[in-house]
């Protein structure tokens, strides 16, 4: 038996679930008190856990004070680790659970609110699946990316932004690269604007704006398309999220403009009503990927099948762009 099998061998009979999840609370809870609280244990069960645990992983994982207990370098990578675990076993019973009830497999996506390319990913992933339940969780790529590593999705749908690809978590991650994104602008077809041509974003410095919030993405992405021409960003008339609010407003008031990513606009275009006003510069975007963790481990059929739809599903979008 190889070393490194004896030393895995070593682990799985010495340590626990429980050993998992009091390195996770003790590192969420910051106290032997609140971690006994939680897992329902005295404190001398905890402490005697804990010795357990670091005499298993042969290191000290936390450092103890008056205050309180604070994670090493070791404790937060195998807490880390322990979460994965945990995350992996729910995802196990939630399967189960699927599959008793009649689905084939079980696919946990995380996305952006608003994307044309998911969508049509998942149907083409049903065809060729068509008993697979696919669960789509939508937020912000930084958390969905926290969510991902920490065993709670399968894959992530989202940008590959600087931040991103300038941190530490990029080693944990495997990406691809799928579609160019780039800001747009969308408006009722009632809008005169839609045929004009030749526009420049300063000739649209007075018009009524709908944008999300400063610290998104695409709202900093406007901002800089006014800036290049040496005209201040216009504050938007209507500020918001949420891509129903979009559509809604951009029907009922043929006078507003909206700012969105291409995806968004693809979407808002195909359900009639709206269409792309051609502005120059084109101001581009972070590129669109799909973000998988890095492990020796295959990846299931489900997620598997589900990135050859997405990638399909890019390289379809790419030739209209």
């Amino acid at each position: 038996m190889n070393t490194a099998r004896h030393q895995d061998d070593y682990l799985v009979r010495r340590l626990r679930l429980r050993h998992l999840e009091l390195l996770v609370a003790l590192t969420e809870c910051g106290t032997m008190r609140a971690a006994a609280s939680r897992l329902h244990l005295s404190q001398p069960a905890i402490s005697k856990m804990l010795l357990e645990a670091e005499e298993a992983l042969g290191a000290p994982l936390f450092e103890r004070s008056r205050q309180g207990v604070i994670p090493t370098a070791a404790g937060l990578a195998a807490a880390h680790r322990c979460r994965v675990v945990l995350s992996e076993l729910a995802h196990a019973r939630d399967e189960v659970d699927a599959i008793r009830s009649g689905a084939s497999a079980v696919l946990r996506v995380g996305t952006f609110s608003v994307t044309a390319a998911v969508p049509a990913a998942v149907v083409q992933l049903r065809a060729r699946m068509p008993g697979a339940a696919v669960h789509i969780h939508e937020g912000r790529v930084r958390e969905l990316i926290r969510r991902l590593l920490e065993g709670e999705l399968d894959c992530v749908f989202g940008a590959l932004t600087t931040e991103l690809l300038t941190s530490d978590l990029l080693r944990s991650l495997q990406s691809e690269v799928l579609l160019q994104d780039r800001l747009c602008v969308l408006a009722a077809d009632a809008n005169p604007l839609r045929l004009r041509r030749r526009l420049r974003w300063v000739d649209l410095r007075d018009a009524d704006w709908v944008a999300p919030p400063r610290d998104t993405l695409v709202r900093q992405a406007f901002m800089t398309a006014f800036l290049n021409e040496g005209a201040d960003p216009p504050e938007p008339v209507i500020e918001t999220m949420s891509s129903v609010t979009i559509g809604a407003v951009l029907r009922l008031d043929p006078s507003l403009l909206c700012a969105v990513r291409f995806e968004h606009a693809r979407d808002e275009v195909a359900r009639g009503g709206v269409r792309q006003v051609a502005v120059e510069p084109a101001i581009p975007l972070p590129p669109l990927g799909l973000f998988t963790r890095r492990t020796d481990v295959v990846a299931s059929s489900v997620v598997q099948e589900f990135a050859r739809a997405i990638r399909k599903t890019g390289a379809q979008a790419l030739r209209h762009q």
